[in-house]
């Protein structure tokens, strides 16, 4: 049964139609801000409105469109920065003295609610998902009906096929997927459903995987 103090709020923001989240407890009214990028005033304006304290800050990877912003954050706020250890020399501009490195499996708190922190290595070498409470913020790992990119510098479509395929695809099938992009007609869906209409979960060997990224022949 799901938590009822659990709160997600998504927000897109940003030319490159970015997902940015709030989740956090309904009751203490704490909250993670999840990839502070482009418009940090109207984050802090969100957060107001819907009168939450913004007490940490969540990176799914270090790429400049989902952490732009920390800097006019953390100029307005004392928060610690989590990112997977992996990335954490990228954090040292942006967010050195308040970066937290984190491993697959660790978790936080915001009053009774529990993130844990999943690497799924692939779009980047310290690609991070969220896992709370039945929910997956997936950041750039997993999109709906898509997947992160490999080309782009730190891409490795071998780590990415064994994130979607030993990681994300044995989450189970209610569990409510939160991208990174707002790529699609919907902003949500379940694991469930996108095991059966997602093209990349649905490739049989790694071989199959990197033909489709273009990698083989």
């Amino acid at each position: 049964m799901a938590n009822p103090n659990l709160y997600i709020k998504q927000m897109e923001m940003g030319p490159m139609q970015n997902f940015v989240y709030f989740v956090g407890d309904k009751k203490t009214r704490e909250v993670a801000v999840v990839d502070t990028a482009w418009d940090v005033p109207e984050i802090l304006k969100a957060a107001e409105k819907e009168e939450v304290t913004i007490t940490h800050a969540l990176v799914s990877h270090y790429h400049f469109d989902h952490t732009n912003g920390l800097p006019d954050l953390l100029k307005e706020l004392d928060v610690p920065v989590y990112i997977n250890k992996a990335e954490e020399q990228w954090m040292k501009g942006l967010a050195a003295e308040n970066t937290k490195a984190v491993k697959s499996g660790d978790k936080i708190k915001l009053g009774e609610i529990e993130i844990e922190f999943l690497h799924t290595p692939g779009h980047t070498p310290g690609s991070q998902c969220f896992l709370v409470d039945g929910n997956l913020i997936s950041g750039d790992t997993l999109f709906i009906d898509a997947c992160g990119r490999t080309d782009l510098p730190g891409g490795n479509p071998e780590d990415l096929y064994h994130s979607l395929t030993t990681k994300l695809m044995k989450l189970d099938d209610s569990t409510i997927l939160f991208p990174g992009h707002n790529y699609s007609e919907l902003q949500t869906v379940t694991m469930g459903e996108q095991k059966e209409t997602n093209p990349f979960l649905n490739i049989p060997t790694l071989d199959d995987f990197l033909k489709k990224f273009g990698y083989k022949e």
